[in-house]
């Protein structure tokens, strides 16, 4: 499938700091690009280069065959780009800064009234029409940022942090839309959220130090984590001689005695994420252990990203 956003090779210089460092990966129509990483790893310094609000160092994004270097304007057409901080006219009121956005994408008369409408029905922001964005809460101001954004409906979506603020029914809401609009979009999506990955991200990137350092579908990298495939055990026993008999089979890595939400168990860590949770359940059948529960764990994607992050 032909890529929507080509990113190739993207490079940017802050005087000797090198925030971006070759930075390439391609997303499709009908990706959901998670694009993730720590503070001041270089997410946001990529994402405008890839909108051209900031200039490669070297390096250049293709957008729907637009480079983004040499054909600003016809790129920048085929993109909504919803910038960190969401950044709007504060004097101005939210009906009126979208009857802005339609002109300046060159939409007038019925036609910039119903894609207004749209992107009002879309963000939910019926409430606040009348109201100057300078006194909107955090929340409401992304939401008349996304608006915006999606307001032209491009084909290329660009989004910084898009449910940053919002409580939870709000960022229920925009990654039910994101989804929504995803079969038809390439979408970048910026966030700190690992469970927005899970909701709405078909694949991951990390970003560390200004490169990419994984870059996989949520589940390749959470079978990354020590916790894929680990069996949590919880006995109506003493677990320490449990314990020693886990960690003579075979597939056996380790066992953590842990103390989480649901009460004390054992945790059972497989070896090379290999599944055990056969001879596990086996061994507690014929040892006629008093079992309380027994759980198989998903990976954790916190896991993936702090041992990739920090190392």
């Amino acid at each position: 499938m032909d890529a929507m956003i080509d990113v190739r090779q993207l490079h940017r210089r802050f005087g000797p700091i090198l925030a971006v460092d070759g930075v390439t990966f391609q997303v499709p129509r009908g990706e959901v690009l998670g694009f993730l990483g720590p503070n001041g790893a270089g997410k946001s310094t990529t994402m405008k280069m890839i909108t051209g609000f900031l200039t490669p160092t070297s390096g250049t994004a293709l957008v729907c065959g637009h480079d983004i270097v040499a054909e600003p304007i016809a790129a920048k057409r085929e993109i909504g780009y919803l910038p960190e901080g969401a950044p709007c006219y504060p004097d101005m009121t939210t009906a009126s800064f979208l009857r802005f956005i339609a002109r300046i994408r060159g939409f007038d008369g019925a036609e910039a009234r119903r894609r207004i409408e749209l992107a009002i029905e879309r963000t939910a922001l019926q409430s606040v029409l009348a109201q100057p964005i300078e006194t909107l809460s955090k929340g409401y101001k992304r939401r008349v940022g996304l608006a915006q954004a999606l307001l032209h409906d491009p084909p290329v979506l660009i989004l910084d942090e898009p449910t940053d603020g919002l409580d939870p029914n709000q960022k229920h809401e925009v990654r039910t839309l994101i989804n929504a609009l995803a079969p038809d979009k390439a979408i970048i999506i910026s966030t700190h959220l690992l469970e927005e990955v899970d909701a709405v991200c078909t694949r991951a990137i990390i970003i560390a130090q200004g490169r990419i350092v994984a870059d996989g579908t949520p589940v390749e990298l959470e079978a990354r984590s020590r916790h894929h495939n680990a069996v949590r055990l919880a006995l109506a026993k003493d677990g320490a001689d449990a314990a020693a008999a886990l960690l003579r089979l075979p597939g056996v890595a380790s066992v953590e005695e842990i103390d989480d939400d649901e009460g004390p168990a054992l945790m059972i860590f497989p070896k090379n994420g290999r599944p055990i949770v056969t001879e596990v359940s086996d061994l507690v059948r014929t040892a006629q252990w008093p079992l309380k529960a027994l759980t198989l764990e998903r990976g954790r994607l916190d896991d993936v990203f702090r041992a990739i992050t920090q190392g």
